[in-house]
């Protein structure tokens, strides 16, 4: 959808506007530039609205909610914006410190709405088969994404015995070329997108592996490497992205897998029990 796209739709429903709609399409208009990076809360606070009417709004214009007409509004700009510019944006000089955690926490409560109402039950039921027949599981994810595919990591590792995630030492995992048509690699990516994400999940199909990417909107460089898509709401008033949703929907594959492999889990956990008082893991 072109910019004049987006607008042209805030013109032909522009009669049909109750006041608090009209202060949020004046908003746009006037802060093209700025506005599609915004959360909901955020620009319900800029326009003077409640949050509950810029989601409303969106809907109005026929929208599949807030995030979709945000997207609509950031491809509309045709560029690819810096963390520092993101962070101007994003963030006032007025802003006072003390604000942060309610704000955020806020975000991170309408992230995790977002995510919920978009997630395609189906594909994650599919996802989740994937997870249980792959032989083996390869994790792909760089720089902030590290933290989400170390938690996958670990948890998958610990109950199915068949997961890692690729670090790489000189650029590249000798262990891409282990993958087959039995394995299953997930990849996480988050705007700004890494290359190397993009690069190993085409590789990946060229190596005949299943795909499952977690991302944040079907517009993702990562997206046409997915056999399937997990969409996860990661925008706060940052320039840092949200990972409360794709940590959310990390614990649920994990929790889904484990609840379909109940009795394989349960006899794992039952061992690891025995090891962990063994070595005295865990303070008493």
């Amino acid at each position: 959808m072109l910019e004049s796209d987006v607008y042209q739709r805030i013109t032909e429903f522009q009669d049909q506007m109750s006041k608090s709609q009209k202060k949020i399409a004046n908003y746009l208009i006037n802060h093209s530039e700025t506005a599609p990076f915004l959360t909901a809360s955020k620009l319900a606070k800029n326009a003077g609205v409640g949050e509950a009417t810029i989601v409303r709004f969106a809907v109005f214009l026929d929208f599949n909610g807030y995030p979709d007409m945000q997207r609509h509004l950031q491809e509309a700009l045709q560029r690819k914006w810096t963390s520092a510019e993101v962070f101007a944006r994003t963030t006032d000089e007025t802003d006072q410190p003390e604000n942060a955690v309610s704000e955020i926490l806020s975000d991170d409560m309408q992230n995790l709405k977002e995510t919920l109402q978009q997630m395609d039950i189906k594909t994650f039921e599919e996802a989740v088969k994937d997870i249980v027949e792959a032989k083996r599981i390869y994790i792909i994810a760089y720089r902030s994404a590290a933290s989400i595919g170390s938690f996958l990591e670990f948890y998958l590792d610990l109950v199915l015995q068949n997961t890692e995630m690729l670090r790489e030492a000189d650029g590249v995992s000798e262990h891409l070329l282990d993958m087959t048509s039995e394995d299953l690699v997930i990849g996480f990516g988050f705007s700004r997108y890494t290359k190397r994400t993009v690069e190993v999940l085409k590789y990946a199909k060229h190596r005949g592996a299943k795909t499952l990417v977690l991302t944040d909107h079907l517009m993702s460089p990562l997206v046409p490497y997915g056999d399937r898509k997990l969409l996860a709401a990661t925008e706060i008033n940052s320039f840092i992205d949200s990972f409360s949703a794709p940590l959310s929907i990390s614990s649920a594959l994990i929790t889904a897998v484990t609840r379909s492999e109940h009795k394989k889990v349960e006899a794992r956990l039952k061992e690891l029990e025995g090891l962990w008082e063994t070595f005295d893991v865990f303070y008493d």
